[in-house]
């Protein structure tokens, strides 16, 4: 006995769907925020967000990565495969975006004591955000589109 037709694609909708919220919070209050951390703390806040961020999206993001997998390999009857390749092929723009531009620019903030270049990096952060909120504001209506179609 298989699994019924909509579960893989009901994850795949709830785990984008909370992507789409978190970034949307993290592009428009939480990255914009770090603006308002004192300099005499900024440091060890940067090492706090990057270790509770962990908890939140490693799952999400593996729940929502193993089903956009598994929808390409197995589009649901009705589906095709052409819809669940777009959505995969933008959640790698996203997770190309989150390892070459996000890690690295947390990985200054870390380290960084100046707070003009602290400032600079925050702006790029959130800047180079729209990225992600963009490529995940889109996955959110790909997952929705696929649900409707199975």
């Amino acid at each position: 006995m298989g699994l019924h037709p909509m579960v893989v694609p009901l994850l795949h909708l709830v785990a984008t769907a909370a992507m789409v919220g978190l970034i949307w919070f993290v592009q428009v209050v939480h990255y914009p925020l770090f603006r308002a951390v004192g300099d005499d703390r900024f440091v060890a806040y940067e090492a706090d967000h990057q270790r509770r961020t962990g908890f939140v999206v490693g799952p999400l993001m593996a729940a929502e990565g193993l089903c956009a997998l598994w929808l390409v390999v197995d589009p649901p009857s009705g589906v095709g495969r052409p819809l669940p390749l777009v959505a995969l092929g933008v959640l790698g723009v996203v997770h190309t975006s989150t390892v070459f531009l996000q890690v690295p620019l947390h990985g200054r903030l870390a380290v960084v004591t100046d707070p003009a270049e602290r400032r600079r990096h925050i702006d790029r952060l959130v800047g180079l955000n729209w990225v992600r909120t963009v490529g995940w504001s889109a996955r959110g209506v790909l997952a929705a589109a696929l649900v409707v179609r199975v």
